[in-house]
């Protein structure tokens, strides 16, 4: 019932013009969670990613029985600050969809989904979609960004959440098994799909799943995590049984050990359906799975992007060299799936507080937490990925993998 609802409030909302403008089709699949702009711009990229906290949409100290909301105007301007320079180029940006807990009660009741934690024990919280605060903040978002204001800049794929087969860690909803998690989603992914839909025609939703496949992480219940494969076969049926739609799914392929670059070299996997963790090793695992005739949505398989990965860069004399290698190695790779449509690649610089992995493009500034110091090898490789320059900057680096061509 209060879901329907959550439905109803939309379609009752004022009606704007949905743009019918077709989703663009990139030179490549190059992208970038993007940091600095003009640098971004600098790199030649084509698909970006730019997280929103919905949670920071609300002011202080909010009524709990809030209707209306008046947002949070200066964050949304900071965000048009991103998004627009990007989309002026023609580039694709991806908003990511969180709810952040603020540690503000007032504002948390109403932003986060009722059973979250409450000793704030979890990075991201699955949404409310009790009341009218989701479904009213992504439709003021699928508006603004819809292409009907330029001023404003566009979205054209819209993540909705973070890894939410971990729904302990990234979705936190409080403890829940697999179909409880899978449902409590796909409430939230429908809302957010149908105001996103109602202002474009064309704009793309995507589900989001860390590299867990047919096992969930180790030392954790199946109360707080699911495989990725379980949880993306549930959400579909449930879906399907509900009222089918176009949503594609955005996948973290990892290395199965975060902290070593060498994605070619994965032991733990396998290329059939029961591997433990699908990676850049065997990506084809996913996009074969989405070809099963019950998850094909008008016939097509679903859409593929990769939203976030990239490769630590170890402290040796060969790091650098190690983290480009990852680079190409993942690049060729996507070259052989025709429904992986971006690699959106994580981090642009460094940071301090990721667990001690340095994942970017460029080293952070000594003493900070992710200011940009100075460049590192692979920020010349990922500017040349997808021009002519590619195949001469990648052929010193296939020594580096022990194999006799990328795609072995």
């Amino acid at each position: 019932m209060r879901l329907l609802l959550s439905l109803t409030l939309l379609f009752s909302l004022t009606a704007q013009a949905q743009s019918p403008t077709p989703f663009p089709t990139p030179p490549n699949q190059k992208g970038l969670q993007v940091q600095m702009v003009d640098d971004a711009l600098a790199l030649g990229i084509h698909h970006a990613g730019i997280n929103i906290n919905l949670t920071a949409l609300l002011p202080p100290n909010p009524s709990p029985d809030a209707t209306e909301f008046k947002w949070n105007e200066n964050y949304l301007a900071s965000l048009d600050r991103q998004i627009k320079p990007l989309s002026d180029q023609n580039i694709l940006v991806y908003l990511i969809l969180l709810t952040y807990p603020s540690k503000d009660p007032a504002r948390d009741a109403i932003a986060l989904h009722p059973g979250h934690r409450k000793d704030y024990k979890f990075s991201v919280g699955a949404p409310n979609t009790t009341n009218s605060f989701y479904a009213k903040a992504i439709d003021t978002l699928a508006e603004r960004w819809s292409g009907a204001h330029p001023e404003h800049g566009r979205i054209w794929g819209w993540i909705v959440g973070n890894e939410v087969n971990s729904h302990w860690l990234w979705n936190n909803m409080g403890l829940a098994p697999l179909e409880t998690a899978a449902s409590e989603y796909e409430k939230a992914f429908r809302i957010a799909h149908t105001a996103i839909r109602k202002h474009s025609q064309h704009a793309r939703t995507y589900t989001s799943f860390d590299h867990h496949w047919a096992a969930s992480m180790n030392n954790i219940s199946a109360q707080e995590a699911t495989p990725g494969r379980d949880f993306l076969d549930t959400f579909a049926r449930l879906v399907r049984e509900r009222g089918d739609f176009d949503w594609h799914a955005a996948w973290h392929p990892y290395p199965e050990d975060l902290g070593n670059p060498r994605a070619w070299a994965d032991k733990t996997i396998t290329t059939d359906d029961n591997t433990n963790k699908v990676t850049f090793k065997n990506l084809q695992v996913l996009t074969q799975h989405l070809e099963k005739p019950e998850l094909l949505f008008e016939g097509k398989p679903r859409r593929v992007i990769l939203s976030e990965q990239g490769f630590h860069t170890l402290l040796t004399p060969e790091g650098e060299n190690l983290q480009a290698a990852a680079y190409a190695y993942a690049w060729e790779k996507i070259q052989t799936l025709p429904t992986v449509d971006a690699f959106i690649y994580h981090r642009h610089v460094d940071h301090a507080k990721e667990g001690g992995l340095r994942l970017g493009l460029w080293r952070n500034a000594p003493n900070s937490i992710a200011d940009p110091h100075s460049k590192k090898l692979i920020y010349d490789l990922f500017q040349k990925a997808g021009t002519p320059e590619w195949p001469q900057a990648i052929a010193p680096l296939l020594p580096l993998t022990g194999q006799k061509s990328w795609t072995n």
